[in-house]
C-alpha cells in the first residue's frame, strides 16, 4: 500500500502556496539524500520548495526534486520521501510533521555522515512542530 506521507506534502505545499505563504520541508540527511553537506546541520537540512526558489520541482510519491541556488551555485536537490521529516509554513510554522522512518528502513549512512539526531517523543498534548533552522 502507497504510504499517505506523499499526500500530505503535496496538499500542505499547494495550501502553502494558495495561501501565499512559502512552504518548506524539515528533511532528515541520509545517504539517499541529495543535498549540498556543507548545509546540514545536526544531519538535518530545512528547505524552501516555494515556486519562487524551486525550479522544476516534482512532488513524487518516492521522492521530492528540483533545481535550487545554494549561495549563488545552481544544484540539483533529491530528497526521498521517506528522508521528509516535516512540511510547514515559514510565515506561521503551520504544516505537519512525520514520525521518522525505522533504522531497518532507511538506507544505511556513509562513514562520513552522522546519523541524524533521535528527537524524544511527545509528552501528550497538542502536537507540536519544531522549526530546525
Amino acid at each position: 500500500m502507497t504510504s499517505t506521507k506523499p499526500y500530505f506534502v503535496r496538499a500542505i505545499f499547494e495550501w502553502c502556496v494558495d495561501q501565499g505563504l512559502t512552504p518548506y520541508i524539515s528533511v532528515a540527511v541520509d545517504a539517499g539524500t541529495r543535498v549540498p553537506r556543507e548545509f546540514v546541520k545536526d544531519g538535518r537540512i530545512v528547505l524552501n520548495i516555494s515556486p519562487d526558489a524551486a525550479s522544476q520541482l516534482l512532488l513524487k510519491n518516492e521522492a521530492i526534486t528540483f533545481q535550487a541556488r545554494f549561495n549563488g551555485v545552481a544544484f540539483p536537490v533529491v530528497v526521498p520521501m521517506d528522508a521528509v521529516a516535516a512540511v510547514f509554513a515559514k510565515e506561521n510554522g503551520q504544516g505537519l510533521s512525520f514520525e521518522p522512518v525505522s533504522a531497518a528502513d532507511a538506507p544505511a549512512l556513509t562513514e562520513s555522515e552522522p546519523p541524524p539526531p533521535q528527537e524524544p517523543p511527545p509528552s501528550g498534548g497538542r502536537p507540536h512542530l519544531t522549526r530546525v533552522k
